[in-house]
């Protein structure tokens, strides 16, 4: 080759490696331009990228996190009562403090929710506000002892309230300013919905809901008592239990935990400049109503796909309700949440008569205690048989017994052989309820249903029993559920006996005079004075009484049944039984289960006429 030739294909060389490095610089560029530029879905990729990538050694966690308490820690705290101008320029300036730290207050409200204290039907006025900050430091601010006493509330709390810059946040706390505004003609803004930030969290694991108890089920471990005793207590009472004062406070601290936690990879350092880097977080959600519907990355093309769909599916019957089968909702799983067995439910063990005729299966603990008793003999290891050696109470009236059938470890409806649980099929709160002579040997009514299923028939189970309220007049959680009623008249003399021990001094004398009656017509009719005993007395009145009318829902059911007798009894016992047929549709039913389960031997034990004797 000649020296023109090598020196051409030299520079030719240099040339082609100079582009092609130029080309894979201009490429690498562009695609890190991209990813600068990217678009708004990458802030919450990087939120996410913060959470993934634990922190090295040399980049420690950021100093405020440390500071954070955990929500446990933020319960323990203990709340504090504001009933007057004075308490609360007290405990103010701790508030402020906490304030200027984390601009973020947790809310709620609390009013009485019975209907017999109300006027005319009409709601009752908020009576408490709950605030808590980030500290666990809680206010219960008694508002209707401020209206009460003509005293306007503080400038500082109606400020606060209004505040563009300081974010409230709760469940329900944008309809909770509604009422506010309604009732004491107060502005809250900058409010946030938790449940819209718990939906925007993608790796969040709701499982029970999006109510504030499930909620801090789910995210922070923590449960919340909500027993109906004290969601519908009274909390216009002159002083508040230490129950309600606990319950309350925990409303408000475990919604600012909530806040806390679901922002925690991206909470802002403190300094001056906090309330923008939170609101960012909150970007979209701040004063706006939870509707029930929202998807995170969802924009209007998927609310158009909502709403074009059929508003019912085909389900299983569930007497004359069509409902959507709730093991067909992709978006919240089933079971998730649910305690399965540890140990299998069947051992499948055999007891025999001394002539050797079976009598029954039973668990191998059962059937070894009549070994280690001495009123037994081992006849088999597999199958594990022990034969008794006394006469039994009774024996099967014939061999095609469903207690003489080996049964399965599985889910009776899909056959799943793991994570199954008990199901009742007759609900305990109707069965407990049953005379002694329904309960002998009542297991056939208890079979194993994976977590997923058992879930599902817990569905359907409200179904029927929603419908066997309305067919018995046996409603669910209303006044008439509730064990314990407040009794205001007993409450007026108690609030009488109090203002007088404790102010009776400055009082007008017409007012002391309209206190003392009402004492004196509770204990004597008014022919007697009130002494100094009596008030202590009424200082001291129990004002909750037994509710005579409470029948628990089941019971009711129960007796509307035994009216009919034994026959009536049997049809409530049939109905529970076709009706997890028809809604589950189960498919490995052990052999011989029947809905018509012991109906024929009742009636020739103890005939129609059997007097029945409810539980």
């Amino acid at each position: 080759m000649s020296k023109q030739s090598t020196w051409t294909a030299a520079v030719a060389t240099m040339l082609g490696a100079t582009l092609g490095g130029l080309f894979l610089w201009r490429s690498i560029r562009t695609q890190k331009k991209k990813a600068l530029k990217g678009p708004a879905s990458a802030e919450p990729i990087q939120a996410q990228l913060e959470v993934e990538i634990p922190p090295s050694p040399e980049s420690p966690a950021p100093p405020q996190t440390a500071k954070l308490l955990r929500a446990q820690t933020l319960l323990e705290v203990p709340p504090v009562i504001v009933s007057s101008l004075d308490e609360w320029e007290t405990l103010w300036p701790a508030f402020q403090k906490d304030l200027s730290v984390y601009p973020v207050l947790g809310l709620d409200c609390e009013w009485v929710k019975s209907v017999r204290v109300s006027v005319k039907g009409k709601a009752c006025a908020v009576s408490l506000l709950q605030l808590a900050t980030f500290s666990g430091r809680c206010m219960l601010v008694r508002l209707l002892k401020f209206r009460n006493a003509q005293i306007p509330l503080p400038k500082a709390l109606v400020g606060v309230l209004s505040d563009p810059c300081v974010l409230k946040v709760g469940v329900g706390c944008y309809e909770d300013g509604k009422r506010l505004t309604h009732d004491h003609g107060l502005t809250l803004s900058c409010t946030v919905d938790l449940r819209y930030l718990a939906l925007r969290q993608r790796q969040a694991v709701l499982n029970n809901g999006l109510s504030l108890k499930s909620l801090a089920a789910d995210l922070l471990h923590v449960s919340l008592d909500k027993s109906l005793e004290l969601r519908c207590s009274d909390w216009e009472a002159d002083v508040l239990t230490q129950e309600q004062m606990t319950y309350a406070a925990h409303d408000a601290q475990i919604s600012l935990a909530l806040f806390l936690h679901l922002l925690e990879p991206r909470l802002p350092a403190e300094g001056d400049a906090v309330f923008a880097p939170l609101a960012a977080c909150c970007q979209g959600l701040v004063d706006v109503p939870f509707r029930g519907r929202y998807s995170a990355g969802e924009g209007e093309e998927g609310e158009r796909r909502r709403r074009s769909r059929k508003s019912t599916v085909d389900s299983p019957e569930s007497g004359d309700q069509q409902v959507p089968d709730p093991r067909r909702n992709k978006r919240k799983p089933l079971g998730i949440g649910y305690s399965a067995r540890k140990s299998p439910l069947y051992d499948n063990c055999f007891l025999h008569a001394p002539d050797g005729q079976p009598l029954c299966t039973c668990d191998k603990k059962k059937a070894k205690w009549y070994l280690e008793k001495g009123i037994g003999e081992l006849v088999s290891e597999d199958p594990f048989i022990v034969r008794l050696l006394f006469e039994p109470s009774g024996r099967p009236d014939s061999q095609k017994d469903y207690y003489l059938t080996a049964k399965e470890n599985l889910c009776v409806v899909c056959g799943k052989a793991e994570s199954y649980i008990r199901k009742n099929i007759v609900p305990h709160e109707y069965r407990r309820h049953f005379p002694a002579e329904m309960k002998d040997h009542n297991s056939h009514d208890i079979l194993l249903l994976c977590t997923s299923c058992h879930a599902a028939s817990n569905v359907y189970d409200g179904l029927l029993k929603q419908q066997l309220a309305e067919d018995h007049s046996a409603p669910q959680g209303c006044e008439e559920g509730i064990r314990l009623l407040e009794d205001s008249d007993r409450r007026r003399v108690r609030s009488a006996s109090r203002a007088l021990l404790s102010s009776s001094d400055s009082m007008p004398q017409s007012r002391k005079e309209e206190l003392l009656a009402v004492i004196q017509s509770f204990f004597c009719s008014g022919q007697q004075e009130v002494t100094q005993e009596m008030l202590q007395k009424a200082a001291a009145l129990e004002t909750r009484i037994f509710n005579e009318s409470y029948v628990p829902h089941g019971l009711k059911v129960v007796q509307a049944y035994a009216d009919r007798g034994l026959c009536g009894l049997m049809e409530l016992e049939r109905c529970w039984r076709q009706h997890f047929l028809n809604s589950m549709k189960p498919h490995h039913l052990p052999p011989l289960w029947s809905v018509n389960h012991n109906h024929d031997k009742y009636l020739r034990k103890y005939g129609e006429d059997l007097q029945i004797q409810l539980n």
